[in-house]
């Protein structure tokens, strides 16, 4: 039910020097499934991540933050679907550092060189004897160019895999970039609830890596949302091999640096904007754009504030022009000096809202026309400033309430 939105081609995901990827049938929480993924990084490889700000956040993403922080070398990311490992106390985190060692004997490697990410149901235990068990399965699959396998392997109520590549031509080298990224529900900034691997054969240092994955965030996951819920294991990682024949990115501000981060970032808000296309029950995809703003953080916090009410959503489903459910939200967003009598609002090509009222040429019909499409703009200006943001977002169907009320079925 994907709004606009394909499974990947293998052909099209390119390689990553460096990188490997095997994935296993380990009967997680449902048999005969890809639920299983392990990512094997070769020496000099660099990694960073961005974690979900959610206080009650899984056994996996405390200990991705303790390994990312240690001194040792990471080697391996291990993914498993089905269990969350979230709401499991001391037990989860002994759980999490068993599969580390699991994988970490496979590499001949310390286990805290190996990065675990979990998603699926909260509060369940960990089944480790079951990852153990396939985790030989997930080394011997291990090949480069197993991307679209592996993207198939995270999905839990994603309906389409979701994986892409770019590349871009830094100090006269090809650089190329490639992610996956799952998630489809529980999506809100900071972050979405969702998992993603980006990988990129750049040259780059830790720090700049550093900066690098924390803008990509802020430019592609931190700006989705399907229903306000941010989960417990959000994690975003990026990794750099180095094995492109380029001189290392020194850090912000370098033209090469720039071409960097667009690649990475294009991938990122494209793996981001595919997981609001696959939201539960989606059937619109919708850009909110606020400009006109004081400060980039204002206009945000206005479109997350129309993005996120259940009421717009709803309209939006039903193509029903409800234009005071707009208006609401935009006031709701908590700027106490909005003057509403500066508020502008467009969807599509019509002007809906101008001076803070009705606008004179609008027409129901119009408003209707504008609603139907299967992906919809809207643009308010707040008439404040010069700043601007946006966000993307789903409506909300029927599908949305089945969906989540047999997600544990």
């Amino acid at each position: 039910m994907a709004v606009n939105l394909e499974a990947p081609r293998a052909e099209d995901l390119l390689t990553i020097s460096g990188v490997r990827l095997g994935i296993a049938r380990a009967g997680i929480r449902k048999p005969n499934r890809k639920d299983l993924l392990v990512v094997a990084l070769e020496d000099g490889a660099r990694v960073a991540g961005v974690f979900t700000r959610n206080r009650f956040c899984a056994a996996p993403v405390v200990l991705c933050r303790e390994h990312l922080a240690g001194k040792e070398p990471i080697r391996a990311i291990v993914v498993n679907t089905g269990v969350a490992n979230a709401g499991t106390g001391e037990q989860g985190l002994e759980d999490a550092r068993a599969v580390c060692a699991a994988v970490a004997r496979l590499f001949d490697a310390p286990a805290s060189s190996v990065l675990p990410l979990s998603t699926g149901v909260i509060m369940e235990p960990l089944p480790v004897e079951r990852i153990a068990r396939g985790l030989p399965e997930c080394f011997s699959d291990l090949a480069p160019d197993h991307w679209a396998s592996a993207a198939e392997a995270i999905m839990t109520t994603d309906t389409v895999a979701k994986a892409v590549s770019r590349q871009a031509v830094i100090d006269g080298r090809t650089v190329t970039v490639t992610g996956i990224a799952k998630g489809a529900g529980m999506i809100e900034p900071n972050m979405a609830t969702m998992l993603a691997v980006i990988a990129t054969d750049a040259n780059v240092g830790q720090d700049a890596l550093r900066y690098l994955v924390r803008e990509a965030a802020d430019a592609s996951f931190n700006a989705i949302t399907v229903d306000g819920d941010t989960s417990t294991n959000d994690t975003l990682l990026l990794v750099a091999t180095g094995h492109a024949a380029h001189a290392q990115i020194v850090g912000e501000g370098t033209a090469e640096f720039g071409q960097l981060a667009q690649a990475v970032t294009e991938v990122a808000r494209i793996l981001a904007q595919a997981i609001v296309r696959d939201g539960e029950g989606a059937t619109k995809f919708i850009t909110i754009t606020v400009d006109e703003g004081e400060t980039r953080e204002e206009c945000a916090r206005v479109a997350k504030a129309i993005a996120n009410s259940p009421l717009v959503k709803t309209a939006f489903f039903a193509s029903d022009p409800n234009l005071g459910r707009i208006l609401a939200a935009i006031g709701n967003a908590g700027i106490a000096d909005l003057d509403a009598s500066r508020v502008g609002v467009r969807l599509g090509d019509v002007t809906v809202v101008e001076e803070g009222g009705r606008a004179a040429a609008y027409t129901e019909a119009d408003g209707q026309r504008v609603m139907k499409p299967a992906e919809i703009a809207v643009r308010v200006t707040l008439g404040r400033g010069d700043e601007s943001a946006s966000v993307w977002t789903c409506d909300f169907s029927y599908d949305y309430v089945k969906i989540n009320a047999d997600y544990r079925s």
